[in-house]
């Protein structure tokens, strides 16, 4: 048998993540996790995300593609760095003073839930169609990645209906801080690294239709949050706002396959994703 990780191609986690629209699941999460006073002022106070966007992005999604298709090492290996560098890590509350771990299991469990479920939230909204069962069995099975972070699985929503709960009682403690609209600000308009071409190419992509684009990408993130997080915005939590959302986001599903549909086959999946299922093959055969 091939070591195909975690999960393997019978796994619900394989059936949704090769989809392409789950980078805009990520972008949701960000914005739902910064509604976190505590958890937000631990990113704002210990990350360079400000400095270097698009880098934490690169390494963000480097670390979730190898625990989804990673070899049994590769997870080990990434997720003892991650705790290894999350245990260093203090900040302050910006609320109390209090100076806190940012490795603290409810501020893990947070993250964890807000990005799983928004992976999930985002593709079925797409139009990509699970059953219950699938639906709960992502759930479950991401339990694996809560405990590389350091979770007990006990403490972790595993069902939809744990996950809905969850929020339900984490509600009150969530709202607008500085650190979130100045994180939520920097989701929207992030800057145009430096290192990307002359200066005129630069200009095109702040004032150009690239960025206006964005802009779109980024409002149907923050319009498929749910009702709740998106009244602490201070936006509205209308039915009409997830109808738009549901219509922007399967529109966008459609077009990134057309355009992924042109590619030859190599280049439509990560190569994360293209070494997991060559490791796959023998197993499966």
């Amino acid at each position: 048998m091939s070591d195909v990780g975690l999960f393997g191609p019978d796994s619900v986690t394989w059936k949704l993540h090769r989809e392409p629209i789950l980078m805009l699941g990520g972008l949701r999460s960000l914005y739902l996790q910064a509604l976190h006073p505590r958890a937000v002022a631990g990113v704002a106070q210990n990350s360079g995300y400000r400095a270097d966007p698009w880098g934490r992005l690169t390494r963000t999604s480097a670390y979730v593609a190898t625990v989804i298709y990673g070899s049994t090492d590769e997870v080990e290996r990434a997720s003892s760095r991650l705790r290894r560098l999350h245990s260093k890590m203090t900040a302050v509350d910006p609320r109390t003073g209090e100076t806190f771990r940012v490795d603290e299991p409810d501020l893990l469990r947070w993250v964890h839930v807000t990005e799983v479920e928004s992976f999930l939230t985002t593709a079925t909204r797409a139009g990509l169609r699970l059953t219950p069962d699938e639906i709960d069995r992502y759930y479950t099975e991401q339990l694996q990645a809560a405990e590389l972070v350091g979770l007990d699985p006990a403490t972790v929503p595993s069902t939809a209906a744990e996950v809905a709960a969850y929020y339900e009682e984490i509600r009150p403690e969530l709202g607008m801080t500085r650190d979130t609209a100045e994180t939520a600000l920097f989701l929207t308009v992030p800057p145009v690294p430096q290192t990307w071409g002359p200066r005129a190419f630069r200009l095109g992509l702040t004032l150009g239709p690239t960025r206006w684009a964005y802009l779109g990408i980024a409002g149907t993130a923050v319009a498929l949050l749910p009702p709740w997080a998106r009244r602490l915005y201070g936006g509205l939590g209308w039915p009409t706002t997830d109808v738009t959302a549901d219509l922007s986001i399967r529109g966008l599903r459609l077009l990134l396959a057309t355009i992924l549909s042109t590619l030859p086959r190599r280049y439509r999946d990560s190569s994360m994703r293209q070494a997991a299922l060559a490791r796959a093959r023998p197993a499966t055969a």
